[in-house]
């Protein structure tokens, strides 16, 4: 079995890590917060000192950070993987981050002889547990793959939808349309309540018909009992998601005026202070809107 190192034990990644010791690769780590690599030493992963100890000792490298700055220092920079890496490498991100940096990245590795797919991945804490994710995948084929064993430890769909950038464009699309989905759920629960009905009642009558949904099966309860914590995804991240749809929109000329709406949402709960809440937390905006 292929080396494979594993970079950023958060409450994704510390699941998909799981995942792919169990499914019997040899597993290397490496997080920003050491603790977080004790409970995969105890099964046997070996804890690495940097991103680029961990490019150095595997074929693949898997990363599962927070932001595009976050990815660009962990594969790119002085410490980072490709500093490590091998020619034939190969690197997995699986961090919603920047289609514009993905292709950069792609195209300065290409030079070391390193492959990379852009693989942003949906389905939540609880797909990562599962290892039922999908995963969105922007890359050459070759490249794909020689991932694909990887990519089957952790999910579940997983799709080659393009070049280079093409998951990052993908997981845009994914986060807009769930975010967007949060939003009307919240003003459906609010509109419930502000007639006197029972909201539970509500969303468990229409659950069953055309609005049933991944945010309302998961995310509508969290509504209901105004639930927001510990979360499930981060208010914040969801509020980055939107920031970094709306500059691929304005790269190619798209206009997404429901979008922008949306993403103000997010973006002025994070400034709030909520950024800490679960996504679902969106309700609290309609809820103070309403006075219930």
């Amino acid at each position: 079995m292929k080396k494979v190192g594993f970079i950023g034990l958060g409450t994704m990644g510390s699941f998909m890590a799981q995942n792919i010791m169990a499914a019997g690769f040899p597993l290397y780590v490496y997080n920003r917060t050491a603790a977080k690599t004790a409970p995969l030493a105890a099964k046997g992963a070996t804890i690495c000192e940097s991103p680029a100890d961990v490019g150095r000792q595997c074929e693949i490298c898997v990363v599962c950070v927070a932001d595009a700055p976050d990815v660009e220092e962990v594969i790119m920079g002085p410490s980072g993987i490709a500093a490590g890496m091998k020619a034939g490498g190969l690197i997995i991100d699986c961090t919603t981050s920047s289609a514009s940096l993905a292709r950069h990245m792609h195209s300065q590795l290409a030079e070391r002889e390193i492959g990379i797919l852009d693989a942003p991945v949906s389905g939540g804490p609880e797909g990562a547990r599962s290892g039922s994710l999908v995963i969105m995948v922007g890359g050459e084929t070759d490249v794909f793959e020689r991932a694909y064993p990887v990519l089957q430890a952790i999910g579940l769909k997983i799709t080659l939808v393009g070049g280079p950038g093409a998951g990052q464009l993908t997981k845009a699309i994914n986060q807009i349309i769930v975010g967007a989905n949060l939003a009307i759920i919240a003003e459906g629960i609010a509109l419930a309540r502000k007639n006197g009905l029972d909201a539970a009642k509500v969303v468990d009558a229409i659950a069953g018909g055309a609005a049933k949904s991944w945010a309302l099966s998961l995310r509508g309860p969290m509504m209901l009992n105004e639930k927001f914590r510990p979360p499930k995804f981060a208010l914040a991240l969801h509020a980055k998601d939107f920031r970094l749809a709306l500059e691929a929109a304005e790269a190619c000329g798209c206009q997404l005026d429901v979008t922008e709406t949306v993403a103000e949402l997010f973006k002025t709960l994070t400034e709030e202070g909520f950024g800490g809440l679960d996504h679902s937390g969106i309700y609290l905006h309609t809820k103070n809107q309403n006075g219930l």
